[in-house]
């Protein structure tokens, strides 16, 4: 089985110790080639890492660092929203709205064979995407 990992669960990783210790359970117990992240989720560390630039230089440094270790250690692990990705979002969004990034990341591992890792499992829930969410396992 192979996933689609969330910002939400990337960005529990990063917590390292403090960690929850569902995610860093799973995480560990999963093969890194069965683990993608979308190009969205990049687009939102770089989003983060932005607003951080405005108030805090040092912790903006910091994300940068951690976003350069992403891009390498996903290297060819990461999906773009292609035309089948489109569809399948319209597919998802004619069933009930759902957030854009929730249910383009839905879209993407419905699109691609992936079951989504996510937090945020009721913005998803009933809209045929597999779902798993470590958190408090």
């Amino acid at each position: 089985m192979s996933f689609l990992i969330d910002t939400n669960v990337i960005s529990e990783i990063r917590k390292g110790n403090r960690c929850d210790p569902g995610v860093a359970t799973w995480w560990a117990e999963v093969a890194e080639d069965d683990l993608w992240l979308s190009a969205l989720v990049l687009g939102e560390i770089r989003k983060g890492v932005e607003l951080a630039r405005r108030r805090d230089p040092q912790k903006a440094a910091a994300l940068e660092a951690w976003l350069g270790e992403v891009v390498a250690g996903f290297a060819d692990r990461v999906l773009p929203v292609d035309a089948a990705v489109a569809e399948e979002w319209g597919r998802m969004n004619a069933i009930r709205p759902v957030p854009v990034i929730d249910a383009l990341l839905a879209a993407t591992a419905k699109a691609n064979g992936l079951t989504l890792v996510t937090r945020n499992e009721a913005d998803v829930a009933g809209i045929g995407v597999e779902v798993l969410n470590p958190f408090g396992a």
